[in-house]
């Protein structure tokens, strides 16, 4: 497995820095793994729509910057479909199948912007219920993990 979380903003917080370390370690043992931070860029106070389209569309550039031309692009967006840990898995295990590298994309607080989403091959939502970024990356690690142990037929907690 190639696989890479590229998000936006960093884990500040040292408990999200241990879980998505502890994420990272067991997965590794099933592939390559990397996460790729980009900076989160401030919003203005008060800001207006324009602002807010400015500032995700700063963010979008920055995460296509990092993506090469064979990744196959998953982008976390609240529309996409919800899966099944089983069915996850799957999305792994065709990344496995096509060789390259398989991208999760993970939005700053204003979402993806349209070039993000555009790019993507496909759309995933972790939940209907709002997440804290740096929550949604663990939760991410975690499926990832839960997906490598399904792919390699070991026991994993249902």
């Amino acid at each position: 497995m190639n696989c890479a979380v590229l998000c936006v903003g960093r884990l500040r917080e040292k408990c999200w820095q241990d879980a998505a370390n502890e994420y990272l370690k067991r997965i590794s043992r099933f592939g390559k793994i990397e996460v790729i931070e980009v900076n989160d860029l401030p919003e203005p106070q008060n800001a207006s729509s324009a602002q807010r389209v400015q500032v995700m569309e700063k963010e979008g550039e920055s995460l296509l910057s990092r993506l090469k031309p064979g990744d196959h692009v998953t982008a976390l967006c609240i529309d996409g479909p919800q899966l099944p840990s089983e069915q996850f898995a799957g999305i792994l295990r065709a990344a496995e199948m096509r060789g390259g590298r398989q991208v999760f994309i993970i939005g700053g607080s204003l979402g993806l912007s349209p070039a993000v989403i555009q790019r993507a091959d496909e759309k995933l939502s972790l939940s209907q219920m709002t997440f804290p970024h740096q929550l949604a990356r663990v939760l991410l690690l975690e499926q990832i993990y839960r997906g490598c142990k399904i792919n390699a037929g070991e026991k994993y907690h249902k």
